[in-house]
């Protein structure tokens, strides 16, 4: 048997392995439901407005969704100035492009929702004083981010980009992401 032959099988029964290692570990990242009824309850992280008057900067990270999750995560940042009675979040949602809607979301929601199941997990925490003023930078970033309009899983413009940009203009927020933030050195 030549060294063609024998390396050919090699690389076949590779292969064939990994799809059978695989398959089963992609199958358990998916329920029966699928994302629509995943959960998107508040995860009681984050301060009620109502009992905090004090402004709040959070920063959050879940597993991004289904299979995804086992690499990376979605980013997002939330804020609440002084005495407001709400939060705005701040994040880049991939399957708004397909809408025809930006990508970059800006709203009123709840700050710690899970992400499509997935329960998320605070990655940084500003509050008080002089976090105001952080706020007003975020959201005159948030405004100027030039991929507003632009989705790409791998390697970015991504969720994980968007957080990751308004840190470089906004040094003072103090904002690291972890390794699986895939995306977030896309802008550098």
């Amino acid at each position: 048997m030549s060294f063609r032959t024998r390396l050919h099988r090699s690389t076949s029964t590779l292969r064939l392995l990994s799809a059978a290692l695989l398959l089963p570990l992609l199958a358990a990242c998916s329920t029966g439901d699928g994302w629509r009824t995943a959960s998107r309850e508040p995860a009681g992280i984050a301060p009620e407005p109502e009992s905090t008057p004090e402004a709040v900067i959070q920063v959050y990270g879940a597993d991004a969704w289904g299979w995804r999750g086992f690499f990376a995560i979605h980013t997002w940042i939330a804020v609440k100035p002084s005495n407001a009675e709400s939060y705005t979040v701040y994040e880049v949602i991939g399957w708004r492009e397909r809408r025809g809607l930006p990508v970059l979301r800006i709203s009123r929601d709840e700050p710690d929702r899970h992400w499509y199941g997935s329960r998320p997990e605070l990655l940084l925490d500003r509050r008080g004083p002089g976090v105001d003023e952080l706020i007003q930078q975020i959201d005159s970033a948030a405004k100027r981010y030039p991929w507003r309009e632009e989705y790409r899983v791998f390697p970015g413009p991504n969720s994980n980009t968007f957080p990751a940009w308004v840190a470089n203009q906004v040094p003072e927020l103090g904002l690291e992401l972890p390794f699986r933030a895939i995306g977030s050195s896309w802008a550098d």
